[in-house]
């Protein structure tokens, strides 16, 4: 039936929810009962629309549409309101188009830097009097020396090592492997000093080259880079793997 009143079978109904305001569907039951007005006045915890601003129509289970709901002071059952039918909530508040929750037309109040510091009940104010995290002078000065201490015995370790020179890297968790030291120093992927090293065997996971930047050669998968305090230099000769036998 696209019109007219509906035969109440139940004094409740499990309708569907749709609005202007959401892209999501929600279910829901009512009393047939109520009015329209009092309908309306249910629809506001769910879709967010004032009473006042709802224009709503009415669709079959199958979603084709049968009528508007226009007479606040008739019932919901007296409309064709069947198990599974859709209302849709046309919302006219104007938040649809974006008025109220649009934040980018919103004024936003920045406080000033040294206003900020000067407030006793700040978050930063807080940090500083319980001495959390860089508020802790003390840990925070153990912290930097533990890195400067960190930092030299990388150094220290990567002054010890020449190119050219024969090694092992000994990476915890990995077997041990055997090489060519082919770069020492600094590298632009990431901070610290850094060993380069051509693998006798493919165990390697480049070809000496980092983010396009070539900082030696050698084949596909020879190549790693690695930090200097998992290099060990020695006269560790190159294995014979049997490559030139018939």
């Amino acid at each position: 039936m696209d019109g007219g009143v509906s035969v109440i079978t139940n004094p409740t109904v499990s309708v569907r929810l749709t609005s202007t305001l959401s892209s999501f569907e929600v279910n829901r039951r009512f009393n047939r009962g109520m009015t329209i007005a009092e309908f309306k006045s249910k629809l506001e915890m769910v879709v967010g629309s004032p009473a006042s601003c709802m224009d709503l129509q009415l669709f079959s289970a199958s979603d084709k549409f049968l009528q508007k709901m226009e007479d606040n002071e008739a019932l919901l059952g007296s409309y064709a309101v069947d198990d599974d039918c859709r209302i849709h909530v046309i919302d006219r508040s104007g938040a649809q188009t974006g008025e109220f929750s649009d934040l980018s037309k919103v004024e936003k109040y920045e406080i000033p830097e040294d206003v900020y510091e000067k407030r006793t009940d700040s978050v930063r104010s807080f940090l500083k009097k319980k001495k959390v995290g860089q508020f802790d002078e003390e840990k925070m000065a153990q912290r930097e020396a533990e890195k400067a201490e960190r930092e030299l015995e990388e150094k220290t370790a990567a002054e010890a090592i020449s190119v050219g020179r024969r090694c092992q890297v000994l990476v915890s968790g990995q077997p041990t492997k055997v090489g060519t030291v082919m770069f020492v120093g600094t590298a632009d992927f990431k901070p610290g000093y850094w060993v380069g090293v051509k693998y006798d065997e493919p165990l390697g996971k480049n070809d000496g080259s980092v983010n396009g930047k070539q900082y030696f050669e050698c084949q596909p998968k020879y190549g790693a880079f690695v930090k200097p305090q998992t290099v060990i230099v020695g006269d560790f000769p190159e294995e014979d793997y049997g490559l030139d036998e018939m």
